[in-house]
């Protein structure tokens, strides 16, 4: 694992001059649908709310389904025989919880069903230049993860950050070998940006996989991130966009 002092001397040659995108970033290699999250994290969401989201999951082969943890038995079960990846969160929306039930959370939901952890990023710690305490709480959180061969994305909540926050937010993740980075989690003052998107694709390359998420409501927008780098797409709307892509035979070829 690379120290602080390693990371942050990083992230200011990043700050100076970030690196090039890596080659063949943002082609269109799979149906739009397979780059989307459908996400529902709505204190007053129902069951039927979220057996409605996996039948439109399972309509449009979507990524995956990410729902309050709840809820995570019914969707593990709707759709056991599909290829859709469950998805659950650990420390939402706010970040600043213990490590340790961080650890707790992302392993009760794997036991539930999830194959997919988003954990938020500690942002107040971030902010306060807490670099070695970011670290461990990503590490902890992503041992405990990858321990039961699952995948975990942190989430930076890019509105909240400046530009230099963002590169050692990314850089930190990539330090505690986490899977992805993601952008929002859609509670906080804005969403997913293509701006941010081509930022972060710049500073993990190939090591790490993007996630975009919060306030992507239209194929153009999905689009856009896609272009800028993003690998995945979280969203609210995901039917709506695979329907508009189908309409418009966006495919493969874009």
């Amino acid at each position: 694992m690379k120290n602080i002092s390693d990371i942050i001397s990083q992230a200011e040659e990043y700050s100076r001059e970030l690196p090039p995108l890596p080659a063949n970033c943002g082609a269109l290699v799979q149906p739009v649908a397979r780059y989307l999250d459908s996400a529902l994290h709505k204190p007053e969401a129902t069951p039927e709310d979220v057996r409605k989201l996996c039948a439109e999951a399972l309509q449009w082969n979507i990524a995956g389904v990410y729902t309050n943890p709840v809820y995570l038995p019914l969707v593990a079960d709707l759709l056991k025989n599909s290829t859709i990846t469950v998805g659950s969160i650990a420390g939402f929306p706010l970040g600043g919880f213990l490590t340790k039930t961080k650890v707790f959370e992302a392993i009760t939901y794997i036991e539930m069903g999830a194959s997919e952890i988003d954990m938020v990023l500690s942002v107040g710690q971030l902010k306060a230049g807490e670099y070695q305490a970011v670290l461990d709480d990503i590490t902890a959180v992503a041992d405990a993860v990858h321990s039961k061969g699952k995948i975990i994305k942190v989430i930076l909540e890019t509105s909240l950050l400046t530009r230099d926050e963002k590169i050692i937010a990314c850089l930190l993740a990539q330090a505690g070998k986490a899977d992805f980075v993601k952008t929002s989690t859609g509670f906080s003052s804005a969403g997913a940006t293509v701006e941010d998107v081509d930022l972060m694709r710049r500073v993990v390359g190939t090591t790490m996989k993007v996630k975009a998420s919060a306030g992507i409501h239209t194929l153009e927008k999905t689009l856009a991130l896609i272009h800028a780098g993003a690998d995945r797409l979280g969203t609210s709307k995901a039917a709506l966009i695979s329907a508009d892509a189908e309409k418009l035979k966006v495919g493969i070829d874009g």
